[in-house]
């Protein structure tokens, strides 16, 4: 009796298990997502203690480039010694990263602190997809999206007003020393509940590529970061990283040929789903980031919202992505079935940018919210989709690999996005306030297309309409080229084959079972 009982229960544990590793994956993911919203925030009380205000772009893009040409590696160190402890490393090195950037001293050292920070960032969103993969198979994962999507909903919702309350209490400080305490936890967790199988690899690490690929993915963070603001576009600097990156790119290519073990074996792409997911992904990222960073500026500037609550005005779309992220899972784990997912996901968000495209100085916010709901249910049936059929397209062996592929091209979309979404924009406000602002106009926007409250409530009326409406027909601009880049998602989406997700199901077979959960309580 006492034998069936504990039969009886081990599906139990295991399954709490699972859960308790869950939670610190998602504190883990938090971490990853919050910080550069809630540092965003504390910004310009950081210049105004630390100066520096000529190098305050450094504090993000230092983040930003260290954590992009990181992800690769992690990723596939992860798959050669290991899941457990490579994640726990990074989050060792991010909370070190952390605990520094509150310590230091003048902007110098914040630059270099962040990029310690970022490093370890790099390894933080892969490790938890990756160790996800591991432990629930693809059928069973989509049940989980929708607790994935929440995290990212809550961080964007939340980060703003996170980090103004903070900096407005505790100090600017604190925006960086709250990651240690969720990071220990995290790390307490993972090291306790957490077992999975050590690795050793014979092959050695493949330093040649990882360094073409870290100079590549370099050059095109600071190609997307620095042209049209810091340097013009066809300037000799950005002609210089242009070819430095393309031939770096190239190099590494022809070298993962070669490598005993390549930083990216090259085979997966062989998987025509993984190709197409990854180009899916790239595009989700290039629409994302521009929707985040011009529908706040839109809703203040033209509809006169306020800033204070910032993270409040993607509430549309943020909440739709989530309900239908939750639903995507549910019905990909229920019934094994997907391909309608990115399809159906990427007619919404074609649809929805080209209605955002739409918007002038007379839409309502309602209007506008229900625009941002279309986008949001196109992005929710896209964000996590992409990455189940990603992982499910590869060996488990390359599991952190495609992982961090999969993170890496949205990370480079969202780029992208940035750039070539915030030229446009810049580039028309500027033509349309030359037009309708006059001389007056044109030097409002000389040094920044972007104005904030304060300098809108000291313009004239007539300058300030005429912004208004330049503003409008940036996001014209913007969102139109988002919506057609969005049909090239279309095409991908279109080409996916369903292939049927390895490991659950009521009818599988016990030679076709997926392996257990490695979790041990």
């Amino acid at each position: 009796m006492a034998d069936t009982q504990t039969v009886e229960t081990e599906p139990d544990k295991k399954q709490r298990s699972v859960r308790v590793v869950l939670l610190a994956l998602m504190i883990t993911m938090m971490l990853a997502m919050l910080d550069n919203m809630i540092v965003g925030t504390a910004m310009p009380t950081i210049v105004g203690e630390l100066g520096g205000l000529e190098h305050l772009s450094w504090v993000v893009t230092a983040y930003t480039l260290a954590t992009a040409a990181a992800t690769p590696l992690w990723g596939k160190l992860g798959d050669m010694y290991g899941r457990k402890g490579v994640f726990m490393t990074s989050i060792v090195l991010f909370l070190i990263g952390s605990a520094l950037s509150g310590m230091a001293q003048d902007m110098g050292q914040l630059i270099g602190f962040r990029a310690v920070q970022g490093l370890g960032a790099g390894g933080l969103m892969v490790g938890v997809m990756a160790i996800i993969g591991d432990l629930i198979p693809p059928r069973e994962r989509g049940k989980y999206q929708g607790m994935m999507a929440g995290v990212m909903a809550l961080a964007m919702i939340g980060g703003p007003l996170v980090g103004g309350t903070i900096t407005d209490n505790w100090g600017w400080r604190w925006s960086f020393y709250i990651n240690l305490p969720l990071g220990v936890v995290a790390l307490g967790l993972i090291s306790v509940v957490l077992h999975l199988p050590a690795k050793r690899a014979q092959a050695r690490i493949d330093y040649l590529g990882a360094a073409l690929l870290t100079v590549g993915i370099t050059s095109i963070v600071l190609v997307t970061t620095w042209g049209g603001t810091e340097y013009a576009w066809t300037s000799a600097r950005i002609m210089e990283l242009i070819g430095i990156g393309v031939a770096a790119l190239v190099g590494f290519l022809f070298w993962q040929t070669k490598a005993a073990e390549p930083v990216l074996p090259l085979h997966i792409f062989r998987s025509r789903n993984f190709t197409l997911m990854s180009i899916i992904g790239f595009i989700t990222g290039f629409v994302m980031f521009g929707a985040t960073l011009f529908l706040p500026l839109y809703q203040q500037s033209v509809q006169g919202a306020s800033a204070t609550n910032s993270g409040l005005l993607l509430l549309p779309m943020l909440g739709a992505m989530l309900v239908t992220s939750m639903v995507a899972g549910r019905v990909t784990t229920n019934s094994g079935r997907y391909y309608v997912f990115p399809v159906v996901g990427s007619v919404l968000m074609v649809v929805g940018l080209y209605l955002l495209s739409t918007m002038d100085t007379g839409t309502s916010r309602l209007t506008s919210g229900i625009f941002m709901a279309v986008v949001g249910l196109g992005m929710g049936c896209l964000m996590q989709i992409t990455m189940l059929v990603a992982q499910n397209s590869v060996e488990m062996k390359d599991m952190g690999v495609a992982s961090s592929s999969t993170t890496l091209f949205r990370t480079l979309g969202s780029s992208f996005g940035v750039a070539i979404m915030g030229a446009l924009f810049n580039h028309r406000v500027q033509d349309t306030m030359a037009e309708r602002g006059g001389e007056l106009g044109s030097k409002v926007t000389e040094q920044s297309a972007q104005l904030d409250a304060k300098s809108l409530e000291k313009l004239p009326d007539a300058v300030r309409e005429a912004y208004q409406y330049a503003v409008s027909a940036g996001t014209h601009s913007a969102f139109l080229l988002g919506s057609i880049v969005a049909v090239v998602a279309l095409v991908a989406a279109v080409f996916v084959k369903e292939v049927p997700l390895k490991g659950a199901g009521p009818q599988k077979s016990a030679d076709d079972a997926a392996p257990a959960p490695l979790v041990e309580v």
